[in-house]
């Protein structure tokens, strides 16, 4: 496994107010409810990114901010440096960062704080910058079986017919990899998303890059969707955070030490 360079920084997104997912976030913002019964969805980030060589973490706060300020604290109960940015009013994904533009390495990592996923942050890094562009997008494979006939049309003819297709897209996963000079064209003091980004990087033939992930990935957005993030932690959990200690002792037990895969351990996460 690769880690991310010295002095990585990763800005993580985690004011919004989680509308869709109420009652949970009434009283708790989205990024600390908890996942599988174990710990918030924010820590299995912060664990991961700590993981992947990430030693710089900052959270754009809103929506109850001082709960995720007192649960994350420092960061040094991950080993990370955790600083704040406190958000006034929603500025979306990209707005705080052009309110900060002069805290900013050359490039940063993004991500949105809600998200469940296996995805190598350290690879992602080394893809973008084997690239040499100014904006990496993580985007997950989703595969949709269409349980209908789908016409295809040119004005009014029809061209082709497909009976019930499988089709395979790219979805935006709500990570980036962005540099600094293209925040720099943008106009600060306004909400800016993602999506006015990768309008601008297109207007202007920037060929943003595009990082296909084929693993796990869900966005807990959704009541049902969180409810199948639970379901799936605990069976799952290795995918995420890696074995425990007596996970591996139990895999070794059961196989063989000589027959066992190598089963890592992840540095802070073992029990």
């Amino acid at each position: 496994m690769s880690t991310a360079a010295p002095g990585t920084r990763a800005v993580l997104m985690v004011g919004g107010q989680g509308v869709r997912l109420r009652p949970f976030t009434t009283t708790i913002p989205k990024p600390l409810v908890p996942i599988g019964g174990e710990c918030p969805i924010l820590e299995v980030l912060l664990r991961q990114l700590r993981r992947d060589g990430v030693e710089q973490v900052t959270l754009a706060l809103g929506h109850l901010g001082h709960l995720i300020r007192r649960f994350v604290g420092d960061g040094s109960a991950w080993d990370l440096q955790v600083d704040y940015w406190q958000e006034d009013a929603p500025l979306g994904t990209v707005g705080p960062l052009l309110a900060h533009l002069d805290e900013l390495p050359e490039e940063v990592l993004v991500l949105n704080g809600d998200l469940l996923c296996n995805l190598d942050f350290a690879e992602l890094l080394d893809f973008h910058r084997g690239h040499g562009g100014e904006l990496t997008v993580a985007a997950s494979t989703q595969v949709v079986d269409v349980q209908f006939g789908v016409l295809d049309l040119d004005g009014t003819e029809l061209r082709g017919f497909r009976e019930k297709p499988r089709i395979e897209m790219h979805t935006n996963m709500g990570i980036y990899v962005i540099a600094r000079s293209a925040l720099e064209r943008l106009e600060a003091g306004r909400a800016v998303g993602a999506d006015e980004l990768i309008a601008e990087q297109l207007s202007q033939a920037r060929s943003p890059r595009v990082f296909t992930f084929a693993g796990y990935w869900l966005d807990i957005g959704r009541p049902e969707d969180y409810d199948r993030a639970n379901e799936e932690f605990q069976r799952l959990r290795h995918l995420f955070l890696g074995r425990t200690a007596a996970e591996v002792i139990d895999i070794r037990q059961e196989l063989g030490a000589e027959q066992a895969e190598p089963a890592p351990i992840v540095a802070g996460v073992a029990s």
